[in-house]
């Protein structure tokens, strides 16, 4: 891929700030890359420009239909001075997927991967030094043909910008309290629930500010068929550790097949801990914090990494899990992932990619 580079002289850069002003997702670094597409003619016009407005017409499919999809991944700053991003060809082949579904074209993976190393090389300065800091990437898709019809776009652009990020929630690596809806619903199977597309999110809004009037952090979806089973939460997927097994919910359909997630899986395996994905009821898991057989519940994402949940509310009830407390588990992940993310502990699968 040709990458045209049309970079801000020096002296108009700005410098990172430090990490206490590191509010996620609030500041974004100077550059960003952008490519359009348009039907018989494919992908074009690849830059790495100053970060800036996108003009559109106020016809543009994405504003009435919604056509876009996104990722997330981060770029860590490993303790050896060298800058790592964790299992991107993975974001890569999700993005992918996510276009499919939304009858978008595709962005080749070696594409998808040379523009995010690309632009995360001219910003290497905006990497965080401090540890749990990180450099957050979010690669977007959208249609931007101007008409008004319900079909797929012509046009296309791509786009990825940068946030230098701290933790994503205040809570930190402490315990999160989390609140299970049965009143909404996320996605339905065969619906658009397992890939990264908008609409899911603005779904989970109204559950969510509801959630944190009432002082919780996330929403737990439940399945939108029988409001019984457990899916994942807002932005995790989630787990639940038994005396005997971790389990998480299987892919159904309406479940995003998280990285972090995957990467869990195979961890706890290797270590000889029991792990299944099948379906769990919201009963199952009220039922194991009564009996003390439940011992730790997290939540799993690129954001948070692992999320240890210290109490569900549930139809007006709030159960404690683990005395509120981080579960050993939990704990071994956190510090294993970060590890491998930060370059102090090796690297057995390899899926570090250096810039």
């Amino acid at each position: 891929m040709d990458i045209a580079y049309k970079l801000l002289p020096p002296e108009k850069r700005r410098s990172l700030p430090p990490n206490l002003a590191l509010d996620f997702g609030r500041l974004f670094t100077d550059h960003m890359f952008y490519m359009e597409y348009e039907n018989g003619v494919g992908w074009q016009n690849a830059c790495i420009k100053p970060y800036e407005p996108i003009c559109l017409d106020p016809a543009a499919v994405v504003f009435h239909y919604s056509q876009t999809i996104f990722e997330g991944l981060k770029a860590y700053l490993g303790v050896d001075g060298r800058i790592r991003l964790f299992r991107p060809d993975k974001n890569a082949e999700r993005f992918a997927r996510s276009a499919r579904r939304m009858c978008m074209p595709e962005v080749p993976k070696e594409v998808f991967l040379e523009a995010v190393k690309s632009l995360v090389k001219v910003e290497k300065q905006w990497v965080p030094s401090e540890r749990g800091a990180a450099l957050y990437i979010r690669p977007l898709l959208m249609g931007v043909e101007a008409f008004l019809g319900v079909k797929p776009s012509s046009k296309y652009i791509f786009f990825i910008i940068l946030s230098p990020v701290g933790a994503y929630y205040k809570e930190g690596f402490s315990p999160i309290r989390i609140y299970v809806t049965d009143k909404y619903v996320r996605a339905v199977p065969g619906g658009v629930g397992d890939v990264k597309t908008g609409g899911n999110y603005a779904a989970s809004l109204m559950a969510s500010e509801e959630a944190k009037k009432l002082g919780y952090t996330q929403v737990l979806w439940l399945d939108a068929i029988h409001r019984h089973y457990i899916e994942e939460v807002g932005t995790m997927n989630i787990f639940f550790y038994f005396e005997d097994e971790l389990v998480t919910p299987a892919l159904s359909g309406s479940i995003l097949p998280g990285i972090t997630r995957e990467s869990v899986l195979q961890m706890v395996r290797d270590w000889g801990v029991k792990a299944v994905e099948r379906r769990i009821s919201i009963q199952e898991v009220i039922e194991g914090i009564k009996t003390g057989r439940l011992k730790e519940c997290f939540g799993t994402g690129t954001a948070a990494v692992i999320s240890p949940v210290g109490w569900l509310a549930y139809q007006g009830k709030e159960y404690t899990i683990n005395n509120g407390n981080t579960g050993p588990l939990a704990r071994k992940l956190f510090e294993e992932l970060t590890g491998i993310q930060y370059g102090d502990r090796p690297d057995p699968y390899g899926w570090v990619q250096f810039l």
